[in-house]
């Protein structure tokens, strides 16, 4: 297994895994943030009316393939990959259910950034960073999968007193809304940092969007506020 993973995370994750479609089950938030998620995807990397038809898309961490198979019935030819065979075997088995092309593969972001480099139209990287020992690794290893002026869009936690507020204090211990222990604070990453990354990388950053949560409605939108949840639309530069 590739160095830049974590079991007591990849344990953590497999337990989820038999609850990963049910919406309102511990996945609900995920199922609540999907639409958002895709919304934002369709408007960088979509074409026309915002389909995804001809792109080649590369979801990591995809864990039970609820971006991943949003991201197929979109257009696009959708690879999911993930190093948890527990979750991964949920995915497999959803796509089938539901009839929709997605392949699926067990393997490290980083093996595949050296087996297929510069291969992808797009890449997506879903609240995944903040659970990997050297999330530096990971975003060099999405940058190599990009094609030259292909998309990387990455989402994570900020870090900051608000963010543990929300993610850990009111989302795993008030609102019970994620099982505890989801989220380390000390892993969460600030938008420069992703930024410094990216660069070193040959990313080029050309977007901060933050994902903020209405408790009375139980609703989640896209917003200029990035101190919590964000996402950041990259770039391959052509070199």
């Amino acid at each position: 297994m590739d160095a830049n993973a974590d079991p007591k995370e990849l344990e953590k994750f497999a337990a989820l895994a038999q609850g990963w479609w049910d919406p309102k089950g511990s996945s609900r938030p995920l199922h609540e943030l999907n639409p958002l998620r895709l919304q934002y995807v369709q408007r960088i990397a979509g074409a026309g009316n915002g389909g995804l038809g001809a792109v080649r898309a590369l979801d990591v961490g995809c864990g039970g393939g609820i971006l991943s198979e949003a991201l197929a019935r979109a257009g696009a030819r959708v690879l999911g990959i993930d190093l948890s065979p527990a979750v991964l075997q949920v995915a497999e088995l959803h796509a089938l259910e539901a009839a929709v092309a997605v392949e699926y593969r067990g393997v490290a972001v980083e093996d595949l950034a050296r087996e297929q480099p510069r291969s992808f139209d797009l890449v997506t990287c879903m609240e995944m960073l903040e659970h990997v020992p050297d999330p530096a690794a990971s975003v060099a290893a999405l940058a190599g999968l990009a094609k030259p002026g292909g998309t990387v869009i990455m989402s994570t936690l900020n870090r900051n007193p608000l963010a543990f507020a929300v993610a850990i204090v009111g989302a795993e211990y008030i609102a019970r809304a994620l099982p505890r222990g989801t989220h380390e604070y000390l892993k969460f990453i600030r938008p420069s940092e992703l930024a410094r990354w990216g660069r070193k990388a040959g990313l080029e950053l050309h977007d901060l969007t933050g994902i903020t949560y209405n408790p009375l409605t139980r609703s989640f939108r896209l917003s200029p506020d990035t101190r919590v949840n964000y996402l950041a639309h990259f770039t391959r530069t052509a070199t």
